[in-house]
């Protein structure tokens, strides 16, 4: 990820006004960021799946190593899994997105980097009931997918899953609140 930062930086590998400084954060953009990223991510997640065994063998098996993830379970990926799932995506993002200034660009790379740990949790969030009414992505959302590998892609939305049919509700698996009394 440091790699990509400095490439796509020192090349000037982003549209122009992600180097401008001028302004502050403009907090509708680092929301359609965070829109975009997300729905990216779940198509690249959903690919690194059902594409080829292979291809998800090499990529993004290592990750599912972890079937009840701890919280810094998750940034620790294959390289493939990481350009596939986390790089393919920023950079769709800043093309997508074209008009945020570097502070804004912070604002989502710092939400979206700890939205992706908090996801990874093993406790349950005093938000986490609101956040899924909303169809935010929760620990408990992704718990689900590190147990069964064929629902809930998202990571900070649970929208794609909802329109595509692969969203399970924790409560339907588990019956209960995720780790709830744990």
């Amino acid at each position: 990820l440091g790699l990509y930062l400095a490439l796509t930086w020192i090349y000037d590998l982003l549209p122009p006004s992600y180097y401008s400084f001028e302004g502050g954060i403009q907090y509708p953009l680092v929301l359609a960021c965070l829109v975009v990223q997300d729905c990216v991510q779940f198509v690249m997640h959903r690919i690194e799946h059902v594409a080829h065994p292979k291809m998800y063998r090499l990529s993004h098996k290592p990750h599912h190593k972890f079937t009840n993830p701890k919280l810094f379970d998750a940034f620790d990926g294959s390289v493939a899994d990481t350009a596939i799932m986390i790089l393919f995506p920023l950079f769709c993002t800043a093309h997508i997105v074209r008009k945020c200034n570097v502070w804004t660009y912070m604002a989502f790379g710092s939400t979206y980097a700890n939205w992706l740990t908090l996801i990874h949790s093993e406790v349950i969030f005093p938000w986490e009931r609101m956040f899924r009414r909303l169809g935010l992505g929760t620990c408990a959302d992704h718990h689900v997918h590190h147990k069964f590998f064929k629902y809930n892609f998202g990571h900070l939305f649970m929208w794609a899953d909802w329109v595509c049919g692969t969203y399970r509700s924790p409560r339907e698996v588990w019956g209960k609140e995720f780790n709830e009394g744990v």
